[in-house]
């Protein structure tokens, strides 16, 4: 009774030592393991699309397992080949137009700053001389080129990383049974397996296929109005859907940017942002919750956190992959009584 304390303390500091040091591994490894990250989840999506594509019936009989695996293949292909060739296409025309568009744009917030009769504040004045006819746009967009870049060799590394993983998941049971000293054990890890696969993989293929979908309407809005590079920007759109939260924002806000660059005409830059924000709200507050339901059973706190610690720590990829990576930290958690409670904190109703 007299050392429980001692040993609550004692736990608290190899707690939080092993946090710190796992915090530090995960900074200093983060160019190796985002890519393997990042893999695991396109593993999890092409088996999600796969199962899925098992489902259809042909004839009154379901799809053969590997005509599944060869159509999932294909569409991750060719959507992969899709994005290469929008970003190909359409990113030295922008960087080509980006003086011009840097003047468009603040002209356009000129008359946006006179019709909401702000012209005559002094600040304003001070916020035109002193930041937006100081942004060099053909500067920041040549970096975002080099980024792209990056991006595109990011893109192949993670696919030979998600090739590999695919051939090793026939192997991985067997090298789990053997580990184990018990086959309690062993059932038990493969259960928590099974669990894990379950809800990230429903997640990021359900996620996929309404990113598909808020693309794809974002684009008919945006080529509705004329505007520039439309499927880029549906492009991401749907990327940045699998960002809880900021990814609605910015999957607005770019394209009215863009809007204020080109027309400069509120009655065309207005209705396309109400367009694009009613479907942003309708597949976030109504679809999404319809389809996927609380399949991951993480608060929104929970998340929010999760997306600020994890994009501190790997940047962009990080807020990509915030939500699964927290989502398996809660499933281990709820497996164990010592970290049980953090797994009742992550989860949205306290329920297991």
């Amino acid at each position: 009774m007299v050392n429980e304390p001692l040993n609550r303390l004692r736990n608290v500091v190899y707690s939080s030592i092993l946090l710190l040091i796992g915090g530090w591994l995960l900074v200093i490894g983060k160019k190796t393991l985002i890519p393997v990250v990042a893999g695991a989840a396109v593993v999890y999506v092409f088996v999600g699309l796969t199962h899925s594509l098992r489902r259809l019936s042909w004839r009154g009989h379901l799809l053969p397992l590997r005509l599944s695996y060869v159509l999932a293949l294909a569409c991750i292909g060719l959507a992969l080949s899709f994005i290469f060739y929008l970003v190909a296409a359409n990113f030295e025309q922008i960087l080509l137009r980006a003086p011009a568009y840097q003047q468009a744009l603040l002209v356009g917030i000129q008359k946006l700053a006179v019709l909401m009769g702000i012209e005559n504040e002094p600040t304003w004045t001070t916020l035109r001389q002193d930041f937006f006819a100081q942004i060099n746009f053909q500067s920041l967009l040549g970096s975002m080129v080099v980024s792209v870049s990056s991006l595109l060799w990011a893109i192949v590394v993670v696919m030979l990383y998600a090739t590999f993983l695919l051939v090793e998941m026939r192997s991985f049971p067997a090298k789990v049974d053997a580990i184990m000293n018990s086959q309690g054990g062993a059932e038990r890890a493969r259960q928590i397996g099974q669990r894990i696969n379950g809800r990230i993989g429903a997640y990021l293929s359900l996620k996929a296929i309404l990113s598909v979908l808020l693309a794809g309407l974002s684009w008919a809005i945006m080529a509705q109005y004329g505007l520039e590079f439309a499927p880029f920007w549906a492009l991401l759109i749907g990327l940045l859907n699998f960002i809880p939260y900021i990814g609605s924002f910015l999957g607005v806000l770019l394209p009215l940017a863009m809007g204020i660059a080109q027309f400069q005409d509120p009655s065309i830059i207005v209705p396309m942002m109400l367009g694009l924000s009613l479907v942003q709200f309708v597949i976030g507050n109504f679809l999404d919750p319809y389809m996927m339901g609380n399949s991951l059973n993480l608060s929104p706190l929970a998340i929010l956190i999760s997306l600020a610690v994890w994009s501190e720590l790997w940047g962009v990829a990080g807020a990509f992959l915030a939500v699964p990576i927290t989502a398996v930290i809660a499933i281990i958690c709820s497996e164990f009584s010592s970290t049980r409670p953090v797994a009742v904190l992550l989860s949205q109703n306290g329920r297991l």
